[in-house]
């Protein structure tokens, strides 16, 4: 199960990783844009492109934050109840969080049909609306498989990720 577990932390550390590049993307756009612009040859499209790799940053690496707990939470609390307890309700917010992730999903999965079915395009470059769209499906979708382990590992006290903060 160990080599399961850790397969799924693989792909989920994968995509957090091309979020992180995305990220980098759009910083050297941007700066690429500013000195362009000093020099008379801005970068076509730069609002398109920033907002297509900030959206592929910002979803590819939510998954990463559910696998390692880095997201926001009251440990405090929980710290001070006893293993058992504070297992059940890391197990229960973790339910919650995969219920939640599901509902996203099946909401956006309509509404990218939609886009792909309207043909919207960007503004600037004409990039398909619905190529914005993919990211966000992904990691929500990532974001359900990152929490199988956590809830696993919960449910069978077992170590969390090398990179978990509990």
């Amino acid at each position: 199960m160990q080599r399961f577990l850790r397969g799924i932390d693989g792909v989920i550390e994968a995509l957090a990783a091309i979020g992180v590049l995305a990220y980098c993307a759009a910083a050297l756009v941007s700066v690429a844009d500013v000195i362009g612009r000093r020099i008379g040859t801005p970068v076509p499209g730069v609002v398109d492109l920033v907002q297509m790799f900030i959206m592929a940053g910002a979803w590819l690496s939510i998954p990463w934050g559910f696998a390692v707990g880095a997201h926001v939470g009251v440990d405090f609390l929980v710290e001070k109840l006893p293993g058992g307890a504070q297992r059940l309700l890391r197990g229960l917010a973790a339910v919650a969080a995969a219920a939640l992730m599901a509902l996203i999903l099946w909401k956006c999965i309509g509404t990218y049909q939609m886009q792909v079915m309207m043909g919207d395009k960007s503004q600037q470059l004409g990039i398909p609306i619905s190529l914005y769209w993919l990211p966000l499906l992904v990691g929500v979708a990532a974001s359900i498989l990152a929490l199988i382990p956590v809830l696993l590992r919960l449910v069978f006290d077992l170590p969390q990720t090398r990179n978990a903060a509990h």
